[in-house]
């Protein structure tokens, strides 16, 4: 086998799996700040942006098992930042929405969010951010396609996906 194979630079997976690893670390780390876990962050964040929405769909969504996603809400919830509401139509589903401390903590994060993300782009030019984050958000589409609640349908113009 030739050094190249072997050389772990050249396999797009493993550059993935450390991005994903060292952005992880330092997110469970800024999130400690706000005694948040990445599950409730997650969780937190799909309710502000899809009121209404079930806990397996925060777990598909999310990549989360529903049983670590069910600790997580069921964490959030004692906390007062989010509640559980019967759904209209069907009564094996429970809503989640956030409560107004639910809400604010969960912009709060969004800024750690934010700030981490501007800290590890940073090496790269305003260009190639945009060109990371368009074949990220391609791939993921593609990996897991439940990701993402929304999608593009043009330049600028995104719709909700209802079965998300």
């Amino acid at each position: 086998m030739s050094r190249t194979h072997a050389d772990p630079s050249m396999r797009t997976g493993y550059l993935a799996w450390q991005m994903v690893h060292v952005m992880g670390t330092r997110l469970e780390r800024a999130l400690r700040s706000l005694d948040l876990t990445t599950a409730q962050h997650n969780a937190l964040q799909h309710v502000v942006w899809t009121p209404g929405i079930s806990t397996a769909k925060v777990a598909r969504r999310t990549g989360f098992t529903p049983q670590s996603m069910g600790a997580a809400v069921n964490a959030l919830v004692d906390r007062g930042l989010m509640a559980r509401h019967d759904h209209p139509s069907n009564r094996r589903t429970v809503q989640l929405t956030a409560t107004d401390s639910g809400a604010k903590l969960a912009d709060r994060a969004r800024e750690v969010v934010e700030r981490l993300d501007m800290e590890a782009l940073a090496v790269l030019d305003s260009a190639e951010q945009v060109v990371i984050h368009s074949l990220l958000l391609r791939v993921l589409a593609e990996l897991n396609h439940d990701a993402l609640p929304f999608v593009r349908t043009g330049v600028g113009e995104w719709r909700e996906c209802k079965d998300a």
